[in-house]
């Protein structure tokens, strides 16, 4: 009976840090630090590309970010 409770606890503790550490990663992930980051690698491969499909997505990604973070990044011009 006791270590019935015991695993019963182990495993609420397992779920509560499981649960905790998806919180986390998402605020990282969703940090205007790591989207700007990823917005500059993105400018840096449609400069090689020209590619306007990835131009318009890029434009979308960087019209999020600006609404949201600071600081803003400049618009492209996908024509």
């Amino acid at each position: 009976m006791i270590l019935q409770k015991i695993k019963t606890i182990r495993y609420l503790i397992l779920i509560c840090i499981f649960v905790c550490s998806i919180i986390i990663i998402g605020i990282i992930l969703n940090s205007c630090g790591i989207q700007h980051i990823a917005i500059i690698t993105d400018l840096k491969s449609y400069e090689k590309s020209l590619d306007p499909e990835f131009c318009d997505v890029l434009v979308e990604k960087i019209n999020l970010f600006n609404a949201d973070c600071k600081p803003e990044v400049e618009i492209l011009d996908c024509g």
